[in-house]
Parts: C-alpha cells; structure tokens; sequence
C-alpha cells in the first residue's frame, strides 16, 4: 500500500465502481417507475378488454355457461392466470382450472375488472399469480439486474486495464525522477530526465533538471575553487620556501632585497586568505557594513588619486566625470571605496600602454551609477557572462602579475549586491570594456 502506483489504482478503482454502483441504482430506480407506469396503462386497456369480452359473451348468451374455454384462452394470451367469479362470490372458470366450483378467500384482494353486463355487473375478474410462474415485474427486474451486473462488470473490467495502463503512463516520469534523484544521491550529478511533458509532472522534472545542473555547476565550481586556491597560494608558498632554504643553506645573505621579497610574498597570500574570507562572509549574508550617507564624488577621487602613479607608469591616462552634486548614497564608504578600486586595478591591468580609461557617475532615479571604461582588447561574448566568477579570467595566458588573483570583480559582485546595488558589464571585442555598478541614494 505504500505505492504510489497501487494506491493510485485503488483509487481510481474504488471511483469507477462507486459512479457505476450509483448509476445502476438511478437506472433500476428510473426503469422501475417507468415500468410501473407502463403495468397501469397496460392493467388499465386490459380491463376495459376483460369487461368487452366476457361483457359481450353474457350478453350473448344470457349466462356463464361455457365461459370456461373462452378464460383458458385469454389467460394463455395475457400469461396470466383468470379466476372468474360471479356476483355471489362463487367461481365458475378458472384459467388453471383448480378453484372451479369454489369460493373466494377473504383475504383476495379487490378483483382486477368487473363484468357488466347493460349496466349490471354480472361477474369478477380475478388475476391470481399462476403456480411457479413469477410475476411479469419480477422477471423484468430480474432481468434489469443481470444487465446491470454485467454492465458493472464489463465497467470494472474496462476500468481496470485503463487504469493500469493510465497509471503507467502517469507514473513511468515519476520512477524515472526517482532513479535519477537516487543515482544523485550517490553521487552522479549528471543525471537528467528525458521526454517531458508539459503538464504539472512535467514541470517538476524540468525543476529537477535544473536543481541538477545548478548542482553539477555548484560542485564543479568548487573543485575549481579548491583547485584555483591551491594554485594561486603554490606560487608564493613556493617562493617562500625557496628562499627559507635558500637561507638556511646559507646559499643567500639576508639582504634588505631578500627580505622585502619574503615581505611581499607574505603580504600576497595575507591578502588573499583576507578575500577568501570576506568572500564567504559576503555570501553567508554575515558581512558587516557600516552604512551612512556618503558622497560618491569623494570616493572616486580618493581612488583615483591613490592609481594615478600606477597609471603614469604605463602612460594611461585617467578621464574623471563624476559631478559633485550627485546624490548622497547610502553605502559603507570603505566597501565602495574597495569596488572602485577593483575595477580601476582591473581597467590598469587590460588596457594597452598610451590608451585612456575613464570613470562616469551618473544618478538614475532611487540609484546612482558608477562606470569604469577601459579601451582595451575587449571580451568576447561568450566570456561576458563569467567575469565575475571566482578566479576567472578572459584571458588565461595572464599571470597573477599581470591579471591579479581572479578575486577582484567577484568581490565587486559581492559588495555590490551587499549594499542592494546591481553589478554588469559590457563589452565590445577590440574595442573595450564597461563596468558599472548602481548603489541607492540616501533617505
């Protein structure tokens, strides 16, 4: 009974005979009324025919002698058993030929048509079931009941292979979802069910379709993790270690340059512990922001002037338009200050020496925008969509010097989204790239 596939059939079963079940009883109730009207009207003509008949033989004759061929044969034609009895109560035919000479009982019941004869009644007509023989109604709904049970019958039969072959073709998506989500169960995330229909069992497995694909996109995501953050933290490890037994085998002196280098290096991987962290605070909604009313013109200027050697170095040239008079923003003057930053250090690494990189706020009703153009070589569409994915860049063959930790813009996503902003870009091949972000304006 724990089937769904059984306790649906039993289901469906249990329906079909109740609404046959139900159905036969109108139909015997209807059938019975009808044939009850039909036994009067037929009762009725049948008397008239009885009084005509005898009526007109004892106008003939005077009397009742030699009645009793005449009522054999019109018992043998109604099928009926006639018991003639005169006014006195004496019969003197009977169609069975048994009550001849006798009297009727007390207990008959009132007779079926009375004989007149010019206006007196000269006789009764009794109808009396004949022996062994049922009554006319009895052998009709006898009849309507077989029909009825076959017609129960054949419907539970019809009813039952429909169901089972309904029921198949029902359930057959839900043991296919069943096996899959068991096989991803153990593991395979690869699974998928095929040939859905539109309805209602047909959008749970698209639904489970696309838990399966964001669950293999998930988990391959975080092998890619696992396996970027090992790369990204070799190369200074292995640096480190380096020049640690470079030391301690004496093949080196503990130079200031040594030691800025084993600073650095340090510094590197503090800093990307530091965004690992802040990452998975931003992303399990525990990352704290002290938010206030801010102007986004400062900001950008702080962070501008902070790039600008950086970008005289590679003979960039930084083009500012970010009024004054821009709403005020309710933002964590730090975070922003760190988005700002992430996509100018992102624009420095991608734009070729000589080239322009410009930075525009705009206000935008209940929002401001902030844009960071570069005039770079630009991404290519398919690659748009993953920019601000973890350790991702659009060009592999960059190294961490030249591309930084691939950390940078998912960052930005993160701080974004955390201040209630939006995040995008876009981008035309061989001809730059765009990243804006919205914050909301202050109350």
């Amino acid at each position: 009974m724990s089937s769904l596939r059984i306790r649906l059939f039993l289901v469906q079963v249990i329906v079909v005979l109740v609404a046959v079940e139900t159905i036969a009883m109108f139909a015997r109730h209807a059938a019975n009324s009808e044939f009850q009207r039909y036994l009067q009207r037929g009762s009725v003509q049948r008397d008239k025919r009885f009084d005509a008949t005898f009526g007109m033989y004892y106008a003939e004759n005077g009397s009742w002698n030699g009645i009793q061929p005449l009522v054999e044969r019109m018992g043998q034609a109604f099928g009926q058993r006639l018991v003639l009895v005169d006014p006195s109560g004496l019969v003197i035919a009977d169609s069975a030929r048994a009550l001849l000479g006798q009297g009727i009982a007390a207990d008959w019941p009132p007779p079926a048509a009375v004989v007149t004869s010019r206006g007196t009644p000269v006789g009764a007509i009794y109808l009396r079931p004949a022996a062994l023989e049922p009554q006319p109604e009895t052998s009709f709904f006898a009849g309507v009941d077989r029909w009825l049970l076959g017609a129960v019958l054949a419907s539970g039969a019809v009813a039952i292979v429909l169901t089972l072959v309904l029921s198949r073709r029902i359930l057959s998506p839900v043991s296919a979802l069943t096996a899959a989500a068991r096989k991803m169960e153990a593991g395979d995330l690869s699974q998928r069910v095929q040939n859905l229909s539109t309805d209602e069992i047909g959008g749970l497995g698209h639904a489970f379709n696309a838990m399966a694909s964001s669950l293999q996109q998930a988990e391959q995501l975080r092998r890619n993790m696992v396996g970027d953050v090992a790369h990204e933290l070799r190369t200074p490890l292995s640096n480190l270690q380096g020049y640690l037994e470079a030391l301690r085998d004496k093949v080196i002196e503990p130079t200031p340059d040594v030691i800025s280098s084993l600073h650095e290096e340090s510094l590197l991987l503090n800093h990307l512990v530091n965004d690992l962290q802040e990452l998975s605070l931003a992303e399990a909604g525990q990352l704290k922001l002290v938010r206030q009313p801010t102007a986004l013109a400062g900001i950008v200027q702080q962070v501008v002037a902070l790039i600008q050697p950086a970008a005289a170095a590679k003979k960039l040239t930084l083009c500012v338009d970010v009024p004054d008079d821009l709403p005020l923003v309710n933002v964590d003057g730090g975070r922003i200050a760190q988005v700002v930053r992430n996509l100018l250090d992102n624009a420095l690494a991608y734009t070729p020496e000589g080239s322009t990189i410009g930075v525009e706020g705009r206000g935008e009703g209940s929002e401001v925008r902030v844009s960071v153009r570069d005039t770079g070589l630009g991404i290519e569409p398919d690659k748009l969509p993953h920019v601000f994915e973890r350790f991702y860049r659009a060009d592999p063959s960059r190294t961490r010097a030249t591309g930084g930790t691939g950390l940078g813009l998912v960052i930005v996503k993160q701080w974004v989204e955390a201040h209630g902003g939006h995040v995008w870009a876009e981008s035309t091949p061989g001809a730059g790239s765009t990243f804006s972000f919205t914050v909301p304006v202050a109350d």
